[in-house]
């Protein structure tokens, strides 16, 4: 069969004016099939949303160092970021249809004629690297196209090509993890530094830490002309003990401002000679003795097992359980991103839910106004990147039963490729009753154990720890879940205060009242196939009849909706008096009575931000401003503040601007920006580190189905061989009836 040669065309996904693309753009062939489903000419490595492999983030690595102009430029390069330029949606449909199995013959776009374009491969997958040179404090955006070179003709060597450069002025990048080792370096060998800790009595610097905190955006002095950090300062009691909690002794009164760029201090006064908290005994979380105490004798063994394998299938990232499938991704600022969810429904076939669900953002504000603390207002997500802050996930502890592990790779700062391994897990969990019902009459009784599918990554941001769940059930939901612990940042009181603005936690110790909220961005597709734009968004309240005749029992109560017809009206708060939700809706598709297919956004516990309206930290997160935002689709509408935070001095940037334009919702490509958050008034019991805390939300399938889709869920395994027969019907019951 001949193959038909390779051409270049522009990247629509590039082009902000375009957010489709033709097939006609790609190399057409004709191609032989198999029972109806079109055979692949040749094999494709990686699917488009494949993240990118440790070879491809080399590869793009090396193409922007190899352009740089001079040997100074090429010394001077960090490497912040490399992720994958996401394609159209289209080419995403034509691997999923042609070139992946499972081949979906259905999702191949037709042209005029009405036939299938079928090209002879995938155009190239391309790479976008975030460059901070450390020379010039420059920071640029490039674009890489991978091409390989097969290892027979050039010893295994790649390359790729630079397709666009652009330096993107006024911004900081992201904090990397080397410049927070280099700072807690600089600061501790600073000589007036350790002689302000010599007056705490600490002269062993091993003891000290250096959290590296980003400065925020409180004024001018903040402005990203400079790279600039002011670190947090605790001090361990132990320099042997390998798990000493050092956030139990905070050193405050020390002022330090590090230039980032040339590690050197700036600023730096012992402002006020405030003593260490004392030596807390219960300020260790390890085990047993090693913590001084005892842990409980009386847990047994509790054990997961599924002898005959779960009931998952994994093909690369494409996952598939019982009747959802959907594809795995992840990025260095996201984590785990959810592609292509879609669910396989009896003779209807694979209908999509959603394209895209990731977390782009997350903010936490303290609420104490005291120095340090009023400048805690950290951006997981965009000062420091919740992907690359991720952990290697460890079986029988943050998994149980049979697990799958995804590794994941990221660029480090200088260029090289570091690899966390086990880091998003996938695996399945019993989950209680799905459905029950007596027949009160002949006793017998139909009983179901719900099952969910977890997929989950957790990440350490300083003392915090943030698990990011995606839960999807047998009847149709879906839920987002972020699991809260970690350790509590704290700061010292002297003998006889008190503080207003936080907990007691300890003597000497108080944990500041604080927030956290979190941005789940999902571009939904409910029932629309790729290159379709047929959703729209509702508001639901459910309101109280008034008093009439309507109501003479005054006990009438009904549901009414309202058609969020432009991004301003769509700005929406959570209220739970009304049980406030929200429904994307297909405007094409309707079930068997007439009623608009749909899925429901059903908030958890929620909360707004407790702070004044000129307060600093708002500038850089207006969208925190409201608990959910719609948009149209735009492929590069990514981040609601932005894609660089840090020390931004610009007001509203990002979502609260986009919306500004007011585009229409009517019937579009929708994106929802739901913003949920939990207010910690700190508790003892969260010391020394604290119990797990949930916050989230559901997507739950609203007239999606006809009836229940848990409805053909199999009886268990222990009920088909416990079943019992129905019991008599008491005599008392018969006369009665």
């Amino acid at each position: 069969m001949a193959t038909p040669q390779n051409k270049t065309t522009p990247d629509p996904s590039q082009d902000p004016t375009r957010n489709t693309t033709s097939l006609d753009s790609f190399p057409p062939t004709t191609t032989s099939t198999t029972k109806g489903i079109p055979v692949m000419m040749r094999a494709q490595t990686c699917h488009p949303l494949d993240p990118l492999s440790a070879a491809e983030i080399s590869v793009a690595v090396s193409s922007v160092r190899a352009a740089g102009a001079t040997p100074e430029v090429r010394d001077s390069m960090r490497f912040v970021e490399v992720v994958l330029v996401e394609p159209v949606k289209q080419v995403v449909a034509l691997a999923d249809a042609y070139f992946f199995p499972p081949f979906q013959p259905s999702l191949l776009p037709r042209t005029k004629g009405g036939g299938p374009v079928i090209p002879a491969k995938l155009p190239n997958r391309k790479a976008r690297l975030v460059v901070y040179n450390k020379r010039s404090n420059e920071t640029s955006v490039w674009i890489v196209e991978l091409r390989e070179v097969h290892a027979a003709t050039r010893g295994g060597q790649h390359r790729g090509k630079v397709i666009s450069s652009e330096v993107v002025p006024n911004v900081q990048p992201p904090i990397d993890a080397v410049e927070y080792a280099e700072c807690e370096a600089v600061v501790k060998d600073f000589p007036p530094f350790r002689e302000a800790m010599k007056r705490r009595g600490i002269e062993d610097m091993d003891l000290v830490m250096v959290d590296t905190w980003c400065v925020g955006y409180h004024s001018e002095a903040d402005a990203p002309n400079r790279r600039l950090a002011k670190p947090l300062i605790f001090c361990r009691c132990e320099s042997d003990c390998p798990m000493e909690n050092g956030y139990a002794r905070p050193v405050e009164g020390i002022y330090v401002l590090v230039d980032m760029q040339n590690m050197v201090i700036l600023e730096f006064e012992d402002r006020k000679l405030i003593p260490l908290p004392p030596i807390d005994p219960l300020r260790n979380y390890t085990s047993g003795e090693t913590r001084g105490g005892v842990d409980r004798s009386d847990v047994k063994p509790l054990q997961i097992i599924q002898p005959e394998g779960p009931s998952f299938r994994v093909n690369g990232h494409f996952i598939q359980w019982q009747k959802w499938n959907f594809r795995i991704g992840f990025t260095p600022r996201e984590g785990l991103v959810i592609y292509s969810v879609a669910y396989i429904d009896g003779s209807q076939g694979r209908r999509p839910v959603a394209h895209r669900l990731s977390f782009v953002e997350m903010v936490v504000p303290y609420g104490d106004p005291n120095d340090p603390h009023y400048r805690k207002n950290a951006f997981d997500a965009g000062e420091d990147g919740l992907g690359k802050n991720a952990q290697s996930l460890k079986k029988g502890c943050d998994c149980l039963g049979y697990i799958k592990y995804f590794d994941a790779h990221f660029t480090n700062f200088t260029g090289g490729v570091e690899t966390i391994e086990n880091c998003v897990c996938l695996h399945e969990e019993d989950h209680g009753i799905l459905w029950k019902h007596q027949d009160w009459r002949t006793g017998l009784a139909e009983v179901r154990r719900s099952r969910r599918l977890t997929v989950s990554f957790i990440c350490t941001v300083a003392n915090y720890e943030y698990g990011f769940f995606w839960y999807f059930y047998q009847d149709g939901k879906i839920e987002s879940e972020v699991k809260i612990t970690g350790i509590l940042s704290l700061g010292v009181m002297q003998p006889g205060e008190t503080r207003k603005y936080g907990t007691t936690i300890a003597p000497g110790l108080y944990a500041p009242v604080h927030q956290h909220f979190f941005v789940a961005r999902m571009n939904m597709a409910v029932d629309c196939k790729p290159g379709e734009a047929f959703n729209q968004v509702v508001e639901v309240d459910v309101k109280v009849e008034d008093p009439g005749q309507n109501n003479v029992h005054h006990n009438a109560f009904y549901a009414e909706e309202k058609l969020l017809k432009s991004e301003l009206e769509a700005m929406r708060d959570c209220n739970p008096l009304s049980a406030r939700h929200w429904i994307v809706r297909n405007t094409r598709t309707v079930n068997r009575t007439g009623q608009l297919t749909g899925y429901r956004l059903v908030p958890g516990s929620n909360c707004l931000p407790l702070a004044g309206p000129e307060a600093m930290f708002l500038r850089r997160a207006a969208f925190l401003k409201h608990n959910l935002w719609v948009t149209p689709y735009v492929h590069n509408e990514m981040h609601p503040g932005g894609e660089f935070p840090n020390q931004n001095p610009r007001v509203g940037e990002g979502l609260a601007t986009w919306v500004k334009e007011n585009r229409s919702l009517e019937e579009a490509d929708i994106v929802l920006w739901y913003v949920f958050g939990v207010t910690f008034i700190p508790r003892l019991e969260d010391w020394p580190v604290m119990p797990v805390e949930r916050v989230g939300f559901t997507l739950m399938p609203q007239g999606f189905f006809n009836c229940s889709p848990a409805i053909d869920v199999p009886p268990s395994a222990g009920d088909l061989d416990d079943k019992e027969i129905g019991k008599p019907i008491q005599n008392e019951l018969i006369a009665k009836l």
